[in-house]
């Protein structure tokens, strides 16, 4: 078994499409634990908040495997990959860690995610697994946390329907 550390985001229709996910996460991986759930500006375009959470999960699945099955996921809530890299999402899931590995590929797959460095991902993620270590750094996402320049904002939490 490995350990996966993923981040959460959407920014169309969010309360619905996050709850969602999580519900799917929670019926393939046993033992999920999720972050809260935060609101966050659009980052490298002019569009609406997205909401993001982190979640751990414990999986037989390879990191490939895993990022099929999170790209099916994405697309069963109606993820449209067509449009800009920066653009409004239904779903978009990434595994930030993976055990302690260090991955480029197959495709966009890049573990650890380049994303770590934005308060949308750290912040859920440290909430979560602040001893993890970044592989590369040998940080733990605490101490990665308590160096962001964002870390005395108050991001605002949002509670998901059940």
């Amino acid at each position: 078994m490995s350990i996966a550390l993923l981040s959460l985001g959407s920014n169309v229709d969010p309360e619905i499409h996050l709850s969602a996910a999580i519900r799917a996460l929670r019926a393939r991986f046993d033992g999920l634990v999720a972050s809260a759930v935060y609101r966050f500006p659009a980052v490298g375009y002019a569009g609406p908040d997205f909401l993001n959470a982190a979640a751990v999960v414990h999986t037989d699945l390879a990191a490939a495997a895993l990022n099929e099955w999170l790209h099916a996921l994405e697309d069963a809530q109606g993820r449209d990959r067509s449009g800009p890299r920066y653009s409004d999402r239904t779903l978009d899931i990434d595994i930030v860690l993976y055990d302690d590995a260090v991955l480029e590929g197959p495709g966009h797959l890049h573990i650890p995610r380049d994303e770590l460095r934005h308060a949308f991902v750290l912040r859920p993620a440290a909430e979560i697994a602040p001893d993890w270590r970044h592989p590369v750094s040998g940080q733990t996402l605490a101490r990665l946390w308590d160096a962001h320049p964002d870390r005395h904002v108050d991001f605002h939490r949002v509670a998901l329907p059940d």
